[in-house]
C-alpha cells in the first residue's frame, strides 16, 4: 500500500447444469486478484486466483508473479508468467509457450485456460520489428481431467492395462530447460511472426510394454504396461494477418518434427510411431453493419502416414463467430461454434452478455456438443449444459 500498488481484479460465480439430467456440472466461485505496479525502469506484477468448488473443494493458483526491467532497446521480464502467441481465435497452433489447462476441455475463458510457466523473456526492439528469446528452466505439462469427471476419458486398451508413472517426472535442470525464439514485424501491409521452440510435448506418449503368450501357437495378448514419457519436440512456424478493403485476413502454421503417435497394432512392441505434423490455420475477419463475423478453417496433418495409427491422417475443423452488440454496446450477443468436419461434430456455443454498470455483468449461455461420439467434440454430448455467470470487477 505504501508503493501505491495498483489493485484490480474480480468476483466471479459460474454455475452450469447438465440439459440430459439437470445435474450441476460446475459449482464454481472465483476470487481473482491483480496487484500491479509500473516505474521507469521497473514494474511488477501478481496474479492469485482462488477457486472454490460445490462446498469443500479449493485451488489456489499463483497465475502470474513477475518483475519487468525496462532498457534502452530491450525489456527483461522475469518470473511466472503466461504467454500469447499467434493470431488464431479459439486454437493453439503456434501458441505454444503456456501449457494449456484442459480439465476442463476448452470451456473456460482463454486468458485463464493457459497456465503460467517460470521463463525469462527477453524482446530486443529495433523500429517495427521485435526479436523475442524465452528460456523455461523447468518442464510445465498440460493438464488434464482427472478420474471422475464429466471430460476424463480413459484410453480405449484390449486388457486393463497397469500404469507406471516413474518415467514422466522430467528434472529441472540446464539440459532439460526449454528455448522459444520469435522474430515479428509490423508493417503498413502486413503483420506477420516467425516462431521456434526446442520443447518437450505437453502430451506424453504412451509407452507400451506387452506380454504375449505363444504356448498355444498362437499369439495371445496377457498384460499391458503403460509407461507415460515426454519427448523433445523440434516445432518451427509463423503466423501473420493482413487488411484488404475491409477483411482481414489471417494465417498460421507450426510444424511439429519427431511427434509420437499411437498405434492400433495389438502385438506391436511398444505401439507408437514417430512422425512429422503440421497444424495450420486459415481464416477471416469482417463485418455487416454493426455484426462482426470471423470464420478458420483448422487443419491437422501428419505426415509419412501409416494405416496402423489411431489418430486419423487429416484432422479438419471450422469455427464461426458472430457477435453483435448493442444498447449502447450494454448487451452483446455471440456465437461460437467448433465444426468437426472430419468426424461430423460440433461445439456450440451461444452466449448473451448483460453489463449492468462497469463492474458487473450477467452472462447466459450454453455448450452444446453434437455429433459422433467418436469425434473430438461429439464424444462429449452428454455434457451438453447451460450455465450462468455473475462478475463482479474493481
Amino acid at each position: 500500500m505504501a508503493q501505491k500498488a495498483d489493485i484490480s481484479g474480480f468476483v466471479r460465480n459460474y454455475t452450469g447444469a447438465l440439459y440430459d439430467n439437470g445435474d450441476f456440472s460446475i459449482l464454481q466461485n472465483t476470487f481473482n486478484l491483480k496487484f500491479s505496479k509500473s516505474g521507469e525502469k521497473v514494474a511488477f506484477k501478481a496474479n492469485p486466483m482462488l477457486y472454490t468448488y460445490n462446498t469443500d473443494s479449493l485451488d489456489l493458483r499463483l497465475r502470474e508473479v513477475y518483475v519487468d526491467l525496462y532498457f534502452n532497446n530491450f525489456d527483461l521480464r522475469i518470473g511466472k508468467q503466461q504467454v500469447v502467441w499467434g493470431k488464431a481465435d479459439g486454437a493453439f497452433i503456434t501458441d505454444i509457450v503456456s501449457p494449456l489447462n484442459l480439465t476442463e476441455f476448452l470451456l473456460p475463458d482463454f486468458d485463464e485456460i493457459r497456465i503460467g510457466v517460470n521463463a525469462v523473456k527477453f524482446d530486443y526492439y529495433m523500429g517495427n520489428n521485435t526479436f523475442e528469446v524465452i528460456w523455461l528452466p523447468n518442464f510445465t505439462p498440460i493438464e488434464k481431467p482427472a478420474q471422475g469427471s464429466i471430460w476424463y476419458r480413459q484410453p480405449e486398451f484390449i486388457i486393463t492395462p497397469t500404469f507406471d508413472w516413474s518415467k514422466s517426472e522430467i528434472t529441472p535442470s540446464f539440459k532439460n530447460s526449454e528455448l522459444f525464439v520469435k522474430y515479428s514485424a509490423l508493417t503498413s501491409k502486413i503483420d506477420f511472426e516467425l516462431i521456434g521452440g526446442y520443447t518437450f510435448d505437453d502430451n506424453p506418449a504412451m509407452h507400451i510394454n506387452k506380454q504375449i503368450d505363444m504356448s498355444s501357437g498362437s499369439p495371445i495378448l496377457t498384460s499391458i504396461d503403460v509407461l507415460p514419457q515426454y519427448h523433445r519436440l523440434n516445432i518451427g512456424g509463423g503466423s501473420f494477418s493482413t487488411e484488404i478493403k475491409g477483411i482481414v485476413f489471417r494465417g498460421e502454421a507450426a510444424y511439429y518434427n519427431g511427434k509420437y503417435f499411437q498405434t492400433e497394432d495389438p502385438f506391436a512392441i511398444d505401439a507408437l510411431v514417430q512422425k512429422d505434423y503440421l497444424h495450420y490455420l486459415l481464416g477471416f475477419d469482417f463485418s455487416i453493419k454493426n455484426v462482426k463475423f470471423s470464420t478458420q478453417f483448422i487443419q491437422e496433418a501428419i505426415l509419412d502416414y501409416d494405416e496402423n495409427m489411431q489418430t486419423d491422417e487429416l484432422e479438419n475443423t471450422m469455427t464461426f463467430l458472430a457477435r453483435y452488440d448493442m444498447f449502447r454496446e450494454t448487451l452483446h450477443i455471440e456465437l461460437f461454434s467448433y465444426i468437426g468436419l472430419s468426424n461430423e461434430d460440433a461445439l456450440i456455443r451461444p452466449k448473451i452478455t448483460y453489463d449492468f454498470d462497469d463492474s458487473f455483468s450477467i452472462l447466459l449461455g450454453s455448450n452444446i456438443f453434437v455429433g459422433d461420439e467418436n469425434g473430438r467434440f461429439g464424444q462429449y454430448k452428454e455434457n451438453s449444459m447451460g450455465y450462468l455467470k455473475l462478475k463482479y470487477s474493481f
